[in-house]
């Protein structure tokens, strides 16, 4: 007797879960045999899965899992947790979930990725086409890269790759590593190649610029290639050079980390008659070079000038004489 209530009941489930199949297949797209297999990675929120039943045919769907990472089958009164585990761990949590409930006595179930959703890598900044892909299998920084097109000219020397690690008291911590574009890409690093498993965001700045004004033949922004080189003389050079009014005193402007910007005056004569140290420049610095009368421009009106020049149509600074 315990037997055939037994048997009544599967049949009882059997025709209720049929009714809320058909109802759900309306919405929610069949996964065709052969269909998308991803690799095997561990299952996130919002991943599509493909569920099947050995010899059951009207138990396969695609479920999508939960923002909160559950999922839900018609036929079972629980939802079943699915968030980090593998599809072969899913598989078993089914297994389980259909035996205590009394649908199906030996279920062979199988469970594959059709789509993951919870593995985004991103990648903004100096490239030629920003995307956001999603992680289906492993991907290195190069890949990463490469699917944006590869760096703009105006790249800078750093490609900063931002991950989320689990912090003090299980919150996620942004962990951001800096890495040498010119050692990813010249110098072909093996070690500078991460390894990327979804959730990164790489962004890749814009080189710095050294504006040079005042007495010298091609005033301008010039974009620092390397900042281990980049001198006063070097500037002076991609400038092409100083007119015949200059000054023999120059002047580095520069913002500091705590906001304002110091005048740091310089010995140009002497760096050029090689009696002084060449000196070094960073990005964003502002090299003036007064007239040989001396008198020099303020900080704003210089300021003033190259947010003029920044938004010429042409992108080139242009700049006058400064007397």
């Amino acid at each position: 007797m315990r037997e055939i209530r037994r048997e009544i009941r599967r049949e009882i489930v059997f025709l209720l879960f049929c009714g809320a199949a058909l109802a759900q297949t309306r919405s929610t797209p069949m996964v065709e045999s052969g269909g998308p297999n991803l690799p095997a990675q561990r299952i996130g929120a919002n991943d599509l899965i493909a569920l099947s039943v050995y010899s059951r045919p009207e138990f396969t769907r695609s479920v999508r899992v939960s923002a909160d990472g559950h999922i839900r089958l018609p036929m079972l009164e629980r939802r079943i947790p699915a968030q980090g585990l593998l599809p072969v761990e899913l598989e078993a949590a089914i297994v389980t979930a259909l035996r205590a409930e009394d649908i199906l006595v030996d279920p062979i179930v199988t469970v594959t990725i059709a789509e993951y959703q919870s593995r985004p890598i991103s990648v903004a900044g100096a490239v030629r086409a920003p995307v956001t892909f999603q992680a289906a299998g492993p991907v290195t920084l190069l890949d990463a890269l490469t699917r944006a097109g590869g760096l703009v000219p105006e790249a800078g020397l750093e490609i900063l790759v931002t991950r989320s690690q689990p912090g003090a008291g299980g919150r996620l911590t942004a962990l951001t590593q800096r890495i040498s574009a010119k050692g990813l890409l010249d110098a072909a690093d093996p070690e500078l190649n991460l390894l990327l498993t979804g959730g990164e965001e790489i962004r890749v700045p814009e080189a710095g610029k050294i504006f040079v004004v005042g007495n010298v033949k091609k005033p301008g922004a010039f974009r620092v290639q390397d900042i281990s080189e980049t001198t006063v003389l070097q500037m002076l050079a991609l400038a092409e050079g100083l007119t015949p009014y200059s000054n023999k005193q120059a002047y580095i402007y520069r913002r500091e980390a705590s906001g304002p910007k110091n005048e740091i005056p310089i010995e140009l004569r002497k760096i050029m008659d090689r009696k002084a140290q060449d000196v070094p420049l960073v990005a964003n610095d502002i090299l003036y070079i007064p007239d040989n009368r001396g008198r020099r421009a303020s900080l704003a009106a210089l300021e003033k000038i190259i947010s003029f020049g920044a938004g010429t149509i042409s992108g080139v600074l242009i700049y006058g004489t400064i007397r």
